[in-house]
């Protein structure tokens, strides 16, 4: 079969089914079997390869790759969800591969799902409802993010991985394979097993985004200073805000432990034993 034109220069194969209704940006391409709803917006370039399913009131960035049996916008997996209008919002240069899935938001999360620009999700991956996803984050094979969950900037989360619902993982974080995510991650630290427990800070990634040696010795000052067994951890937030107060990366941790969740913080292991 031979592919139809689609606007700007993209092609739509004829055996796709675009609903009346979807809005395409220029160049987008629609491969086989594909099927986009009535209430879908794809960007500019947007490549759908085949058997991709975009469904909802879903919006995809310019750019955006999605692999085949991707299931993009279906109806949350929440059995509180009653159909209110929700959204999920997908930025620019992301990458979506073989049977990811993503769901939009529900009442009870603000109605939407939102992921940022350059994100990466392998094989087998999801986002689930009411999720929000900073740019540059790599979700690996068969990762499993629960509903509500907050993810900062070039977050890598290894295969296998899940995270429980309502955890914030701060930028720069790193979560090992098959850990078991519960509580929450501070900004540039090392989440490793099941369940997981701070195992220092993610120094690899650290070193490979460019950061200074001098800003990366007193993250890894603050960060001792923080886990110390001595006091309690509202105490030491306080000694090291004092000790670092122009050093915006210790602040970032700093802020985000004082702005607290629905979860507590992960911590290390020799800590989390010491409290047992």
């Amino acid at each position: 079969m031979t592919m139809r034109p689609g606007a700007g220069g993209g092609m739509i194969h004829p055996s796709a089914v675009v609903e009346s209704g979807a809005r395409l940006g220029e160049g987008v391409s629609i491969g086989p079997f594909c099927h986009v709803g009535p209430d879908v917006s794809l960007g500019d370039g947007v490549a759908l390869l085949s058997h991709v399913v975009v469904a909802g009131r879903t919006t995809i960035g310019a750019r955006t790759r999605v692999f085949p049996f991707a299931s993009i916008g279906h109806q949350p997996q929440d059995l509180k969800f009653h159909g209110e209008a929700s959204t999920l919002s997908i930025g620019d240069d992301c990458l979506i591969r073989e049977g990811v899935t993503m769901n939009p938001g529900t009442e009870a999360g603000g109605l939407e799902t939102v992921v940022g620009h350059r994100c990466v999700f392998l094989a087998n991956s999801h986002v689930a409802h009411d999720c929000r996803l900073g740019d540059n984050v790599i979700l690996s094979n068969n990762v499993m993010l629960a509903g509500h969950t907050r993810i900062g900037d070039f977050v890598i989360l290894g295969g296998g991985s899940a995270v429980h619902q309502f955890v914030r993982i701060g930028s720069h974080a790193f979560v090992g394979g098959l850990a078991g995510v519960e509580n929450d991650v501070i900004p540039y630290g090392m989440a490793l097993g099941n369940r997981a427990y701070l195992a220092g800070l993610n120094l690899v990634g650290l070193k490979r985004r460019g950061f200074a040696r001098e800003a990366i010795h007193d993250l890894r000052r603050a960060y001792r200073l923080l886990f110390a067994a001595e006091g309690t951890l509202k105490e030491r937030v306080e000694d090291v805000a004092a000790e670092f107060a122009d050093h915006p990366q210790v602040h970032e941790i700093l802020d985000f432990i004082r702005e607290g969740g629905d979860r507590a913080i992960v911590t290390p292991r020799e800590l989390k034993d010491a409290s047992a």
